[in-house]
């Protein structure tokens, strides 16, 4: 396993939130950068799910235990309260099923970590101002070709969590790697949410 010493400032956070020894499930977890360095640091339990087969081949190469699976079909494979943390890291934007892997997230893990672009950015208002839907950092692609079916900003996504009887136990935003406190929707580009059941 390669040894990681440090993260993205995105992947920190979430890793921050996440208690030593605990037993953590990465939803879209890519090639398995944070499960390892949780592994690492923390000592943590944990397994990914990721659509793409290359990147499980590549969670495995690295150490991390992955499956391949279809996060759209649920999370059935998975019993109640199975882990304490369940992470979803700038994904749910890319999803057909929003609400439902949200109430599937809390089935399994006692929390959720979601993360997501925050469409009310500055930025993007003023790139829609010019008449283009916005690409930056956090949002990477062009309208043609984007996996993003489902923008939201701070609000929508606590609307979400309220309808659901969801509560935000924390929530921090960021842009470049800091973070932003002072009209956080307005400048903050991406979002982070420690959620729980109400």
């Amino acid at each position: 396993m390669t040894t990681l010493t440090t993260l993205r400032p995105d992947l920190q956070l979430i890793a921050d939130w996440v208690a030593p020894a605990s037993r953590v499930l990465d939803l879209g977890c890519g090639e398995g950068e944070l499960l390892a360095w949780l592994q690492q640091h923390k000592q943590v339990k944990g397994y990914g799910v990721d659509f793409d087969v290359n990147n499980v081949v590549r969670c495995v190469k690295a150490g991390v235990n992955a499956i391949q699976g279809d996060l759209e079909a649920g999370l059935a494979e998975f019993e109640d309260q199975r882990f304490e943390h369940v992470v979803l890291s700038q994904t749910i934007q890319a999803m057909q099923h929003t609400e439902e892997i949200l109430l599937e997230m809390l089935r399994v893990g006692r929390e959720a970590i979601v993360t997501f672009p925050n469409f009310g950015y500055w930025q993007n208002r003023w790139q829609i101002l010019q008449g283009h839907m916005p690409v930056s950092e956090t949002i990477p692609y062009q309208w043609y070709n984007t996996p993003n079916i489902h923008w939201c900003m701070l609000g929508d996504f606590e609307s979400l969590c309220a309808k659901n009887h969801i509560r935000v136990l924390e929530r921090v935003v960021m842009d470049q790697g800091k973070r932003v406190s002072f009209l956080p929707n307005l400048r903050g580009s991406l979002a982070f949410y420690r959620v729980g059941r109400g």
